[in-house]
């Protein structure tokens, strides 16, 4: 197979992925942008409301769309490979049924904005799969073998702002129960409240934002989250949206060599030697610095 071919798979794929995303808002939310998500049923129908825990509210949106992402991969003929553990890359795994060379990672990302663009956002290791492209350590099949990695990703308001659980609430829906039965006002010693219909349940989060993205293009030159080798994106809603990240201008092969070397190579500084950061550091150190006007900061209009 030809580059021009794997070019063709690669463009293909993104567009029908980026056509998909469009109809996922109407699939979630209700007429006024609310989440169509109200909660858990029990047995005795008692709805009860889940929190704006970013864990909690990133596994059901994940479980909400997952049967639109079956349907998207049976009808542009790809299969779908799921992760072996809970911590492996990626969360999806696409692989086309006519040629199975063709693979495609997908993480599904969700994050809620904030006034100053969106809270944090990862994008997978940079640790021992990245670097080592060949092997299958943490990760469904070696990263060089897919063609292309994206990103997936759900932004969202919330509407509650609180993520302590003890804060949610317990429901009991007339337009759900049958004429003969007796309503529950307790369950154990919390209080049931009675509302009329589903819809006056106040959803926990609204006004969906997805959007398809090739992972290094929407790559910051920081970590992500904490001491985990975990890679950052951009904050800016408008550069997710455009694929205008920090590298999207100087290529893929530069964010590559950044991320496998980030935190290993160091420079001497005020006689102290420093490990580098950014990648305005690294491309000095590189001695490529007519390559730093590509380096597009946040915000900055792609050329």
């Amino acid at each position: 197979m030809n580059s021009k071919d794997k070019s063709e798979y690669k463009a293909e794929f993104k567009s029908a992925l980026e056509k998909f995303t469009e109809k996922l808002e109407d699939f979630v939310s209700t007429e006024n942008g609310d989440w169509s998500v109200k909660g858990f049923i029990d047995a005795y129908k008692n709805i009860y409301t889940i929190s704006s825990d970013t864990k909690i509210v990133s596994k059901i949106l994940e479980i909400h769309i997952f049967p639109q992402i079956l349907q998207f991969a049976e009808e542009n003929g790809y299969n779908i490979n799921l992760t072996e553990h809970q911590n492996y890359y990626p969360d999806l795994t696409f692989i086309n049924k006519q040629n199975e060379d063709i693979k495609f990672a997908v993480d599904l990302k969700t994050t809620y904005r904030k006034k100053s663009g969106i809270s944090s956002f990862t994008l997978g290791s940079h640790g021992s799969y990245f670097k080592e492209r060949d092997k299958k350590k943490n990760i469904q099949f070696p990263y060089n073998q897919y063609l292309a990695h994206f990103c997936l990703g759900v932004i969202y308001t919330r509407t509650d702002l609180s993520e302590d659980i003890s804060e949610t609430e317990i429901y009991q829906v007339n337009e759900l129960q049958e004429e003969y039965e007796v309503p529950n006002l307790k369950v154990g010693d919390r209080e049931v409240t009675k509302v009329e219909n589903l819809k006056s349940i106040t959803s926990v989060i609204k006004d969906f934002d997805f959007f398809v993205a090739e992972k290094w293009k929407i790559a910051s030159d920081k970590q992500g989250s904490g001491n985990t080798a975990n890679i950052g994106s951009t904050l800016s809603i408008d550069d997710l949206r455009n694929e205008n990240g920090i590298f999207s201008q100087l290529g893929e092969e530069w964010f590559d060599e950044y991320w496998i070397n980030y935190g290993s190579v160091s420079v001497v500084k005020d006689g102290k030697p420093t490990k580098i950061t950014s990648i305005k550091d690294f491309l000095e150190f590189k001695g490529r610095v007519d390559l730093l006007e590509k380096v597009v900061t946040r915000g900055s209009n792609k050329n």
